[in-house]
């Protein structure tokens, strides 16, 4: 959860369990800090296949669906891995805002999406169908709220959690909440609308997050995604990082951190523990696929390092801010994913959450604001990772592998075409009109299935090193020889 546009927090009055919405939590002037250059201490990684690296973002899905998905649709298609919300228990927000889940009260894995025994089904059905499970990790701070968590525990006073005391928070050295957000002690120290900041240069604080970390590996956990990064100092992560267990196949955890733009720190302060997921690259294609896509030839130029970062092009905070794409673009959005998949620039995500019109509004949940199973044809939900022309491109980028980005061109305005040398070519028209363009590949000469075109079966034709494709309005088109 962002700590620039999360819809969070703080207690209306004293005794009321009511937050603050939509608080804005950098200043509106605040410019995002430039691409960092330096060179990053390496940690070891496990070793994937080239290629296979796509991360489906399965926000808000309770657990159950996310064991179904693993098995029906991401393992089949080719994804690498699955992200997923916070697993421990939160406090139950008495309207159900999503955001609750960024509050935790217990660090026993009971959460609004499902008990321990869901969770370790979930972790175990996707392990088996070959894809990883990511889970977002709030370490920086517990809830500001009190009440009751979505496993009964009670919180009367927010410095007293089931898991810590007064003493394990950062209170005793900044009790207010961050004002200056040029100032880096500041941003690190001080609360954030009033949520409690854990004291992560204390050992003891740091061993109980590892230990909650690791309870998740022991079930079949490979990384995390770290979220607020930016409010916990670089070495006290890389601390916390390095107590933990490595994962069922011997390997390090995968651990990607959510630093938000802004004055400091910067990304790169982060590499030492994981990759960093680069907001610029979001912001990059949001302007581009707003505006004229040919723009996109020398995309990763500017933005964090491709082996230190994490791509995407919206998530949770960003499509309700309306900083990024969202699934309210429709296909502009989805051709956006569409060329992400086939650039070789960082890990990519697929995003799937659920559909709102309140900002704070909850997932579709029962009485109780338990989510409930994710239904992807009622309309609650956008169901993304399992698009034809996503899941196309999941294959495509497994197929062509490390192979780099050649023959970019632009026949038009906002038409573009690319291939990855030899092993595969994609088209992307984002007009509103149908275009009939040709395109040098270096794909070899035969005919081949477009792998977007789902059950139509849609073939192209390449002759003499050439390729004409009829592209309808907001559409792509993709082909490697091994669908030939």
């Amino acid at each position: 959860m962002s700590k620039l546009s999360r819809s969070l927090i703080a207690a209306a009055a004293a005794g009321s369990a009511a937050l603050l919405g939509a608080a804005a939590l950098q200043p509106a002037n605040a410019s995002p800090a430039p691409a960092p250059e330096a060179a990053a201490k390496k940690k070891p990684k496990a070793e994937k296949a080239a290629g296979k690296d796509v991360i489906a973002n399965l926000w808000s899905w309770n657990w159950k669906s996310v064991g179904a998905e693993c098995t029906d649709v991401l393992g089949p298609s080719g994804y690498a891995a699955v992200w997923v919300a916070p697993p421990a228990e939160s406090i139950a927000h008495p309207d159900g805002n999503w955001w609750d889940v960024y509050q935790p009260v217990n660090y026993e894995l009971n959460s609004r999406f499902g008990d321990k025994e869901a969770f370790a089904a979930m972790t175990k059905a996707c392990n088996d169908a070959g894809v990883k499970v990511y889970t977002d990790a709030v370490v920086n701070h517990t809830a500001a709220l009190t009440g009751t968590g979505y496993g009964g525990t009670q919180v009367s006073d927010k410095y007293r959690p089931a898991m810590y005391q007064r003493g394990d928070y950062n209170v005793d050295v900044c009790n207010r909440t961050i004002s200056n957000w040029s100032d880096k002690w500041e941003v690190q120290n001080c609360e954030l609308l009033g949520l409690p900041d854990l004291k992560t240069g204390s050992d003891a604080v740091r061993s109980k997050i590892a230990g909650y970390l690791n309870s998740q590996i022991a079930l079949g956990v490979s990384g995390f995604r770290i979220d607020a990064s930016k409010h916990m100092p670089a070495a006290d992560l890389e601390a916390i990082v390095g107590k933990l267990d490595s994962t069922s196949d011997g390997s390090r955890p995968y651990v990607f951190h959510e630093v938000f733009p802004g004055p400091t720190p910067a990304p790169d302060e982060y590499y030492g523990s994981g990759k960093v997921l680069d907001f610029s690259a979001a912001d990059r294609l949001k302007s581009a696929f707003q505006g004229d896509i040919a723009s996109l030839k020398d995309f990763g130029n500017g933005q964090l390092p491709a082996d230190k970062s994490v791509s995407f092009v919206t998530n949770h905070d960003t499509e309700r801010s309306g900083r990024h794409l969202s699934y309210k673009d429709g296909d502009t959005a989805v051709l956006a994913n569409v060329f992400q998949l086939g650039w070789t620039h960082a890990d990519p995500t697929v995003y799937a959450g659920f559909t709102y019109e309140n900002k704070d509004a909850s997932p579709p949940a029962d009485g109780d604001g338990f989510v409930t199973g994710t239904d992807c044809g009622n309309g609650a939900w956008y169901c993304l990772d399992r698009d034809p022309r996503i899941t196309g491109m999941v294959g495509w980028r497994t197929a062509v592998g490390d192979a780099e980005v050649s023959d970019f061109q632009s026949p038009q305005g906002n038409v573009i075409g690319f291939g990855r040398g030899d092993k595969g070519f994609v088209a992307v028209n984002n007009t509103g009109g149908a275009v009939t363009a040709e395109f040098s590949t270096q794909v070899p000469d035969g005919t081949y299935r477009d792998v977007l075109s789902g059950d139509t079966a849609g073939e192209v034709t390449v002759s003499g090193g050439k390729v004409t494709l009829e592209l309808p309005a907001k559409s792509a088109v993709a082909f490697h020889p091994g669908q030939a």
